[in-house]
């Protein structure tokens, strides 16, 4: 069974400053989701479902609609504020949606098959697609998921601080723990090194640390699983309009609950995104010379 690309495409861009999953960043045009698409494909995947707020909806057919008919099922889910949010706490006071986990849930009526979770604005490059894809189409442990890890230091951005799932990581390849860090950057002080800020303290990462990129595999069953703590969460949190219910939250307590598991495929590639307005100009280099380079075709569709 060919496994299912879910693609988180709702989020508000606040630090970019616009729509920066439909910005344009390869060289003829091309938008990061195209390479993610593109790599899916080769790597086996059957379906996409694009999360997306309603108001986003046309916009995403108009680009991806024709381009992608006859290559890959496309699927649209939206995600709304009041998307399982239980009833009886009422209309949902917030404009910010209700973060990357929810964006998740949110697939669950359009996704049967074991899945990949992306962001839109990120790129992980074709390997990360062959190790998900590969072992979502093989492995057959329910409880087992997957995420693949970047080095912190491939993963900064030269214009300002960034948001990164710290992962710890046992023996067995297995993780312990992911936790959401949400100001990450290098330091010069002397000698340069990253840290996080947690209040007024920082704490430095050894820059092989392993991050998520946000880059999950996952088996169907979990989503009455993601279901039930994200409606505890919104119960607890329907007052806090900033709150956010991040996938590192998921697995987390899938881990402390033994109610799932999570193998870590390691990364040591570059990877790329966009957080700033500033960091297109790099994106758009690095595409440029992936080309060059042969990886991918002149022009991808």
């Amino acid at each position: 069974m060919q496994p299912t690309l879910l693609i988180l495409a709702a989020g508000m861009g606040s630090r970019y400053g616009g729509i920066k999953q439909l910005d344009q960043f390869g060289p003829n045009g091309e938008t990061i989701i195209d390479y993610s698409l593109f790599d899916a494909i080769r790597a086996g995947f059957g379906k996409v479902v694009f999360i997306i707020r309603e108001e986003l909806r046309q916009d995403f057919e108009d680009v991806f609609g024709e381009k992608l008919a006859g290559k890959i099922e496309v699927d649209y889910a939206i995600q709304a504020l009041s998307s399982f949010v239980p009833a009886e706490l009422g209309a949902v006071k917030r404009q910010k949606p209700w973060g990357t986990g929810h964006a998740m849930l949110c697939a669950k009526n359009h996704t049967h098959t074991p899945f990949a979770v992306i962001n839109a604005d990120d790129f992980y490059g074709l390997e990360a697609f062959q190790l998900i894809g590969d072992f979502l189409k093989t492995d057959t442990d329910d409880q087992l998921h997957a995420m693949v890890g970047y080095e912190v230091k491939n993963t900064l951005s030269e214009n300002g601080s960034v948001s990164r799932g710290v992962c710890e990581v046992a023996e067995n390849g297995n993780l312990v723990s992911v936790i959401e860090r949400t100001k990450i950057y290098e330091k010069e002080n002397g000698t340069p090194k990253i840290v996080f800020e947690e209040g007024e303290d920082l704490t430095t990462l050894a820059p092989d640390t392993p991050v998520s990129m946000n880059f999950w595999g996952f088996k169907p069953s979990v989503f009455p699983l993601v279901q039930k703590q994200f409606e505890s969460y919104a119960i607890a949190n329907i007052n806090s309009p900033k709150a956010e219910f991040y996938i590192p939250t998921v697995m987390t307590n899938l881990i402390e609950t033994d109610t799932g598991h999570c193998k870590v495929f390691r990364s040591r590639s570059a990877w790329f995104g966009v957080t700033y307005p500033d960091d297109k100009p790099t994106v758009q280099a690095a595409l440029k010379q992936l080309h060059n380079e042969g990886a991918y075709p002149e022009k991808l569709w």
